[in-house]
């Protein structure tokens, strides 16, 4: 069996902050990305959700970390579980406002941030399914832009690079 990590980006609302009333920002993707070596983003990009609404992107992706085909991954896996303060224990989604058509001069702008922690989710031994997590603004760490529904089931994949750590 391919041991693998699934994420699905569900779905996104914004509370009322800079973004929702800046009108340069229209369309917004995200990006899921695995430490340094892995991104995958929404492949649409979809209209910026008003008062209380929000975009559904429904979009689903699994990343392999089996040994044959993805060392680097399953290595990364391993770092989580072994060495208890590594900081970039999770995945980082990633809000981005995605210039319209006829404004191609502007650049994608990174809007917010939000994170998943594998070893949160494996110290918990609970995956994590259609959960609403907070997006941080990018410009100030502190405040809270929206929600991001994701699911990440990482469960099985930790577990299993976890036996094999006790097996060394």
């Amino acid at each position: 069996e391919v041991e693998k990590i699934r994420i699905k980006i569900t779905s996104l609302g914004l509370t009322e902050s800079r973004i929702t009333s800046d009108e340069t920002i229209q369309q917004l993707f995200v990006e899921c990305r695995l430490n340094n070596f892995l991104a995958e983003e929404t492949p649409l990009s979809l209209p910026k959700p008003t008062g209380g609404q929000r975009i559904h992107y429904n979009y689903s992706t699994v990343i392999n970390v089996d040994k044959e085909d993805n060392r680097a991954e399953r290595e990364y896996l391993r770092s989580i579980l072994l060495k208890p303060d590594l900081p970039a224990d999770s995945l980082k989604f990633t809000v981005v406002s995605d210039p319209p058509e006829d404004e191609q001069d502007l650049e994608c702008e990174d809007i917010g941030f939000a994170y998943v922690s594998l070893k949160e989710i494996f110290q918990k031994q609970r995956d994590i399914i259609e959960q609403d997590i907070d997006v941080f603004d990018s410009q100030d760490a502190s405040a809270v832009i929206g929600k991001l529904t994701v699911t990440v089931e990482a469960l099985h994949a930790l577990r299993s690079v976890h036996e094999e750590c006790k097996n060394d």
